[in-house]
């Protein structure tokens, strides 16, 4: 059943696949970045002393601890783009070979002997290299005038960006031949590298989003009729418990219609 333009309310959210949706009001004509081309990066780092390698990282190792105990996880991972060169393929200028630099940097929590927990800033510096990535020049020329400067600025109409998921993968603690010690992370990380173009897309629209609903405040609640409504816990665990007989439906080769 085809939902008419008096029931619909044009907002953001899931579409109803079993109905159907009106005919937009208009087509407009929207500028935004458009991902041309896109590779993914997955990565193992361990420590270790020496270059950089697909494997391996230098700067995997904290400064000296002061008697660390237990490693206990990472938390507030950033990124940051340094620089991207694209270099035009001999074959095919519009596909380029990308080199990225980037900073991983992420704090790196444990305990001390003292039961205090410390923690450890770490900044990964990093370059990737993309032999082969589909980003064309673009053709227009991009100029624009900010408010309230004034002011004209060109444009890179051409986007290097990366995304990233990171994790540190495990922490181990390590005494050098000094008797210092230090802590070596292992991180795992996927980096998305993407080439974008700011483009004008053709798009259909319903106008604009209407003006959102008011937010809701959470109300007070005494905690005793908070305790009284919720519902009573499970006094022991689930058991994990194998089945006693086989399946009663398996399949007897000796039956014989």
């Amino acid at each position: 059943m085809s939902i008419t333009r008096d029931e619909f309310i044009p907002r953001p959210g899931i579409v109803n696949k079993q109905g159907h949706l009106p005919d937009p009001s208009e087509l407009v004509c929207i500028e935004v970045p458009k991902v041309f081309d896109q590779c993914l990066i997955k990565r193992c780092l361990v420590y270790d002393d020496g270059p950089d390698t697909d494997a391996t990282d230098e700067e995997l190792r904290s400064n000296a601890l002061n008697n660390p105990r237990i490693f206990t996880g990472c938390r507030n991972f950033e990124l940051k783009l340094i620089s991207a060169e694209k270099i035009p393929l001999s074959k095919n200028p519009s596909y380029k070979k990308v080199i990225v630099t980037f900073v991983i940097s992420f704090y790196a929590d444990f305990i001390d002997s003292n039961g205090q927990t410390q923690s450890e800033l770490f900044e990964i510096n990093r370059t990737e290299i993309i032999s082969k990535l589909y980003c064309p020049d673009s053709i227009a020329q991009i100029s624009a005038s900010f408010v309230p400067t004034g002011k004209s600025k060109d444009l890179d109409s051409e986007i290097i960006k990366i995304e990233m998921v990171a994790e540190c993968l495990d922490g181990t603690f390590t005494r050098n031949d000094d008797c210092i010690n230090f802590l070596d992370i292992t991180l795992g990380f996927h980096l998305i590298v993407k080439c974008e173009l700011i483009v004008q897309l053709l798009i259909p629209a319903y106008g604009f989003c209407p003006v959102p609903k008011q937010c809701e405040e959470e109300p007070e609640e005494d905690p005793c009729e908070k305790f009284e409504k919720a519902p009573v816990p499970k006094f022991f665990p689930d058991q994990k418990l194998e089945p006693l007989f086989e399946s009663e439906c398996e399949y007897d080769e000796d039956y014989d219609e």
